[in-house]
């Protein structure tokens, strides 16, 4: 039963790598995909341990973790990276404003989500 879906995946991660090299520069994509590895690895990584270590309450932790990965991929959106004068419709939103807004749905859910009786 293994074997057809390892030929439905093996033929998606090939349709992928056409796709990747027929249509996007690769020395850029590199450049990106290095970058996000590095960020993951050197930023997010060590701060989701250190939370771990230094926060003992699982909900706050958890709420932490959550906070942390969405703000790292909303961070290039509320610093503007790819904004343009001549072009307003990139970006067009309030990202900052908008990312504060989910922060605190995230603090608000960790605060009422009621503990399960045993």
């Amino acid at each position: 039963m293994k074997i057809p879906a390892y030929v439905v995946g093996g033929a998606l991660i090939a349709y992928g790598a056409y796709g990747l090299a027929s249509h996007v520069d690769l020395i850029g994509w590199a450049i990106w995909f290095g970058g996000a590895v590095l960020v993951h690895d050197l930023l997010f990584a060590p701060a989701v341990l250190l939370a771990g270590a230094v926060v003992t309450h699982r909900r706050t932790r958890a709420a932490l973790v959550v906070a942390g990965a969405v703000t790292l991929v909303a961070l290039p959106m509320v610093l503007g990276l790819g904004k343009r004068a001549d072009n307003p419709s990139i970006l067009p939103l309030p990202y900052g404003r908008n990312l504060l807004i989910v922060l605190a749905v995230i603090a608000v859910a960790a605060l009422l989500r009621r503990k399960r009786p045993r």
